[in-house]
């Protein structure tokens, strides 16, 4: 338990700052508003000249109280804490880091990286930033609707908000830029780089098919029951899970066996167990 308190703690930390140098070296100083309370932040920091964090930090606010009265007390503290944290930071660091590019393009991308990669290892320390995505759960609970739905109607609005403000269509389209790529990002971070591949095969040679996966690659096979909508005839399927170096050998094996092979490829973004990667928590 104590280690992994302590693995959150710097997680925590560490992503706040990927977080902070993003906003500080790329997007704030070239007005990309790219949604959330930062973006707000962001349009105001230009027009009225407040800081960044501290603007953040009093945006949301209202949202920990609501938060408190709505989801209870532990998910608002956590917010609260990690919120204060990234406030800090984002205001500490602004008089030692100078912006590195003047170009928006290069800004977008190089800011939606660096959040993306920040903000995942966050969610991976079980906290969060609070901003919109604190603002979406709470709409959640009262209207049901998807939380990414809501994200990206909260986060459109602020971009909408920042081509006014900054009267820049173009600064806009920036920002949207660095939103997709912060989300891929985010999701890259949490779900990992897929170095797996999951076949489902389906052929009425599975048995042999099976004892090739167990035997030359030494991998595990698992025998689902399945029924086909058309025809209503039972169908064996096939699910094995390999390595990259082991896709083609398995593509080239299975259709040696049965060239009538129906077979369904897709990445595996993250596999726990033997023969893969251990669940740490």
């Amino acid at each position: 338990m104590f280690v992994r308190t302590v693995r959150d703690a710097a997680l925590l930390l560490f992503g706040t700052v990927l977080v902070a140098l993003g906003l500080d070296l790329f997007l704030v100083p070239n007005k990309i508003a790219a949604g959330g309370v930062s973006g707000i932040a962001t349009i105001l920091h230009h027009l009225f000249g407040f800081p960044v964090g501290a603007t953040m930090l009093v945006l949301n606010i209202p949202l920990f109280l609501w938060c408190f009265w709505r989801l209870g007390f532990g998910v608002g503290l956590r917010s609260l804490f990690g919120t204060a944290l990234l406030s800090g930071v984002v205001d500490g660091l602004v008089p030692f880091l100078p912006a590195l590019t003047t170009n928006p393009l290069l800004a977008s991308l190089y800011g939606g990286v660096l959040a993306g990669l920040g903000l995942g290892l966050v969610f991976r320390a079980k906290a969060t930033t609070g901003g919109t995505d604190l603002a979406a759960m709470i709409l959640q609970s009262y209207v049901g609707i998807n939380v990414g739905q809501l994200l990206f109607l909260v986060d459109g609005a602020v971009v909408l908000a920042a081509g006014f403000a900054f009267r820049s269509p173009e600064l806009a389209m920036y920002a949207i830029i660095t939103i997709f790529l912060s989300a891929w990002v985010i999701d890259l971070v949490q779900e990992g780089i897929s170095y797996t591949k999951a076949f489902l095969i389906i052929s009425e040679k599975h048995a042999a098919i099976a004892q090739l996966i167990l035997t030359e690659l030494n991998r595990g096979a698992t025998l689902l029951q399945g029924k086909g909508a058309y025809t209503g005839a039972t169908r064996t399927l096939l699910l094995a899970v390999v390595s990259r170096s082991e896709v083609t050998r398995l593509k080239e094996a299975v259709y040696r066996i049965d060239p009538r092979a129906f077979v369904i490829l897709v990445d595996a973004h993250e596999v726990l167990g033997e023969g893969f990667k251990e669940f740490r928590g």
